[in-house]
C-alpha cells in the first residue's frame, strides 16, 4: 500500500513539473494601435446595443449585453440585445442573446467560457410582460430569461454565438456571480466553477419577501443541484440584490448585502458575521464602487476590498412613500475591509465628491480609476412623478478620479490631469479595462425601453468612449519571455527587458513588476471577478548596456488568490505598463488545479559596468537556464522527500 502511495505522489510531482513547463512563450507585446488623449475621453463610435453589461472576451473583442428593448439594430427579425465590438478594426456585429438578459449577472469559467445568468421575463413595448413567454410573440420575439444560463466561447473569427446551457438556473433577477471553491475539511482547492448568488423572482426597484431568492447554487452543478439557503440574504431585505461578493485567499467568500457583512465557508455552508459596513449602503440600488485592491508579494497576497460612494439610506426608507431618490444626496465615504485578517472596516480617504453608480476599474499600474455615476439619487428607474424622466438618479459626475493605494493618507484620491467626459453615464452604464490600458466606457439607460430625443435628459445611450491613462502615449515596454499560461507554483521563468524597455536607465529595473489582471464582467457599477495579482520577481540587470532580466515566479500555489480562467498579463516599468496579452490562468479545465512547489528566486542584482564595457547578454541567457534547472532540482528533491517520508 505504501508503494502505491509513493508511486502516486512521485507521478504527481513529475506531472506538476511537466505541466508547469508546458506553457509556451508568447510574442512580445507591441505598442498601442492608436494614440489617445492622456487623462481624457474619446468617443469612438456608437454601439449596436446599449451596454448594460460589458466584458473583454479576447484581446480584440468586447462583448455587449443589453436588456430586450427596441434597439434599432436587428438580428433574426427582432431587435438585437447583444453585440461584439472588434477593437482593431473598430467594427461591430449584432449577436442573438436568445432570452431576456435584463439585469443578468456574469463571469467566466476556468475553461474560458463566459456565463450570463438570469434575466427577466419576456417583454413587449415599454418593458411590459409579453403575451407569451416562449419567444413566439412580437414585437421583440424574446423568451423568458429568468432561469437561463447563456454561454459564450469568445472568438476572433466572428463565428461564436451565445448558446443556452441545458442546465437552468433558478429564477434570478439581479444575481451575483463569483468564482467558487470546492474544498475539503482540511484544505481548499479552487476549480474554476461559478457560484450564483441571490436575486429575486420577478424584479423591481428593491426586493421583497414575496419574491426573494436568498440562495446560492453552483455551475456546473454540485451534488444534486439543490440551492443552498443564505442567512445574510434572507435577513437584508429589501436591499439584497446584486450582493457584493469576492473569493478570498482563505478560500472563504466575502458577502456584503445592505448593511450586513459575512464570510461564507463553502465547505460547511456556514456564514460568519463581520461588522456592519459603516456610513452608506453599497449594494444596488445604492450602487457604490467596489474593488479588491492589488494582491502583491508586499502584502503577502492579503485581500483588502475598497468600497466608495453609495447612499446612506436606512432600511425602512427604501419603500417609504415619501422617499424620492433623485433628491437624496449620494455619499463620498470610502471604507475598506481585510476580511481574512479582521472583521472590522477601516475608513479610507473619501471620494473627491459625493457619488453613486460609480465604477472602480483596476489599472495595470496599480492605481484605480473611478468614473461614471451621479451625485443624487440611486440606481433604478420608473414611471413616477418625481423621476428625472424615468431616472432615479440625477446630477451626473463627468470627471473621473484616481485612487493610489500606495499614496499617503489624505492624498490617495486625485483629479489632477483628468478631463471630463461629455456623456452622462447614469444607471445601466458599464466600463472595462482593455489590453492597451485604456478603459472602454459605454451604456447608460435609465429607461424601460429605447428612449431618445432632444428633450430626454438621460436617453438610451449608445455613444462609446475610450478613457486614456496619463501614460497611454508613452513608449511601452516590449518584454520577451512572457508565458501563454500560468500555474499555481512551478518553475520560475525569465522576462528580458532591453534598454528601451528600461527607458535608458538600468536603475528602472527596480520599479519593474509583472501583473495578471482579470478585467471582469461589468454591470450595475460592478466588475464581477475583477482582480489584480502581482507576481513575485527578482532581477539581474546589466549596467553595461542598460538591459535586464526579470526572474518571475508563477502564481502563488493557491487558486483562491486568482481563480483559473483567461486574464491579461502586463509588465510595468517606471509606472508605464506594457500592452496586455491574453493568457490562461491554471490548466484551462474546470476541476481541481495542479499545485506545485515554488522555487526560490535568485537574489536581485545590478551587474556593474566593466572597464571594457562587456555585453551582458550572455548572462541573460544563462539566467533563464538557471531558473529551469533550479526547478528540476526542486522537483527531484520533492520526490525524494516523499519517498523519505514513506519509508
Amino acid at each position: 500500500m505504501h508503494r502505491h502511495i509513493l508511486s502516486a505522489c512521485s507521478i504527481a510531482a513529475l506531472v506538476a513539473v511537466s505541466n508547469a513547463q508546458s506553457a509556451t512563450t508568447i510574442a512580445p507585446p507591441g505598442q498601442p494601435l492608436k494614440t489617445g488623449v492622456p487623462g481624457g475621453f474619446e468617443i469612438i463610435g456608437e454601439s449596436l446595443v446599449s451596454a448594460q453589461q460589458l466584458f473583454l472576451g479576447t484581446e480584440d473583442k468586447v462583448y455587449f449585453v443589453d436588456k430586450v428593448e427596441a434597439n434599432p439594430t436587428l438580428i433574426n427579425n427582432h431587435p438585437a440585445w447583444a453585440s461584439e465590438w472588434a477593437l482593431a478594426s473598430n467594427t461591430q456585429r449584432p449577436m442573438d442573446a436568445l432570452t431576456n438578459s435584463f439585469c443578468a449577472g456574469g463571469n467566466v469559467l476556468g475553461n474560458g467560457t463566459w456565463l450570463n445568468v438570469g434575466g427577466n421575463q419576456a417583454v413587449q413595448w415599454g418593458g411590459e410582460p409579453a403575451q407569451a413567454q416562449d419567444g413566439t410573440v412580437g414585437p421583440y420575439f424574446n423568451a423568458d430569461g429568468r432561469t437561463s444560463i447563456r454561454m459564450l466561447d469568445p472568438c476572433d473569427d466572428g463565428n461564436c454565438e451565445w448558446y443556452l446551457s441545458p442546465v437552468p438556473s433558478q429564477q434570478r433577477w439581479y444575481p451575483t456571480l463569483a468564482h467558487k471553491v470546492f474544498s475539503s475539511i482540511s484544505e481548499t482547492l479552487q476549480d474554476g466553477s461559478v457560484l450564483i448568488l441571490g436575486g429575486c423572482l420577478n424584479g423591481g426597484y428593491v426586493n421583497d419577501r414575496f419574491q426573494d431568492n436568498p440562495t446560492y447554487q453552483f455551475f456546473p452543478p454540485r451534488g444534486d443541484g439543490t440551492p443552498i439557503q443564505s442567512p445574510i440574504l434572507a435577513s437584508t431585505l429589501p436591499a439584497n440584490l446584486y450582493p457584493l461578493t469576492w473569493l478570498l485567499p482563505s478560500g472563504n467568500l466575502l458577502i456584503q448585502s445592505n448593511w450586513a457583512t459575512v464570510t461564507l465557508n463553502l465547505a460547511t455552508n456556514t456564514e460568519t458575521p463581520l461588522d456592519n459596513i459603516p456610513e452608506a449602503v453599497r449594494v444596488y440600488p445604492a450602487s457604490a464602487g467596489t474593488v479588491m485592491l492589488p494582491l502583491t508579494p508586499a502584502n503577502n497576497y492579503t485581500a483588502t476590498v475598497l468600497f466608495c460612494g453609495g447612499s446612506n439610506v436606512q432600511t425602512d426608507r427604501w419603500t417609504a412613500p415619501d422617499f424620492h431618490p433623485p433628491t437624496y444626496p449620494a455619499s463620498a465615504s470610502c471604507v475598506k475591509l481585510t476580511p481574512d485578517v479582521s472583521g472590522t472596516y477601516a475608513r479610507e480617504d473619501p471620494l473627491p465628491e459625493i457619488r453613486v453608480m460609480v465604477n472602480l476599474i483596476q489599472l495595470p499600474d496599480g492605481k484605480v480609476l473611478a468614473l461614471n455615476g451621479g451625485q443624487l439619487g440611486t440606481a433604478g428607474y420608473g414611471n413616477t412623478t418625481w423621476a428625472i424622466g424615468h431616472s432615479y438618479g440625477d446630477r451626473p459626475v463627468m470627471k473621473p478620479a484616481m485612487y493610489d493605494p500606495n499614496a499617503a493618507a489624505g492624498s490617495k484620491w486625485s483629479t489632477e490631469g483628468l478631463a471630463e467626459s461629455t456623456v452622462a453615464r447614469m444607471y445601466h452604464s458599464s466600463a472595462v479595462l482593455l489590453p492597451d490600458g485604456s478603459v472602454m466606457v459605454s451604456g447608460s439607460n435609465p429607461n424601460p425601453d429605447y428612449t431618445v430625443g432632444p428633450d430626454v435628459q438621460f436617453p438610451t445611450e449608445y455613444r462609446t468612449e475610450l478613457w486614456y491613462p496619463s501614460w497611454y502615449n508613452d513608449r511601452r515596454p516590449e518584454p520577451q519571455g512572457l508565458l501563454s499560461s500560468y500555474s499555481y507554483g512551478g518553475p520560475s521563468f525569465d522576462v528580458t527587458l532591453d534598454a528601451e524597455d528600461l527607458f535608458g536607465d538600468v536603475e528602472n529595473i527596480k520599479s519593474a513588476f509583472v501583473s495578471i489582471i482579470r478585467p471582469g464582467f461589468s454591470t450595475h457599477n460592478m466588475n464581477m471577478g475583477q482582480r489584480f495579482v502581482q507576481l513575485e520577481s527578482t532581477y539581474t540587470a546589466y549596467a553595461d548596456n542598460n538591459t535586464a532580466v526579470l526572474h518571475v515566479s508563477q502564481l502563488p500555489p493557491n487558486p483562491s488568490i486568482l481563480a483559473p480562467g483567461p486574464a491579461l498579463v502586463f509588465v510595468t516599468v517606471k509606472g508605464v505598463p506594457s500592452v496586455g496579452k491574453m493568457i490562461m490562468v491554471g490548466n484551462g479545465v474546470i476541476g481541481d488545479q495542479p499545485i506545485a512547489q515554488v522555487p526560490t528566486l535568485v537574489a536581485s542584482q545590478i551587474v556593474a559596468k566593466t572597464a571594457g564595457g562587456k555585453d551582458g547578454s550572455g548572462n541573460n541567457s544563462a539566467a533563464g537556464r538557471v531558473g529551469v534547472a533550479e526547478w528540476w532540482v526542486a522537483g527531484l528533491m520533492m520526490i525524494a522527500s516523499v519517498f523519505a517520508l514513506g519509508s
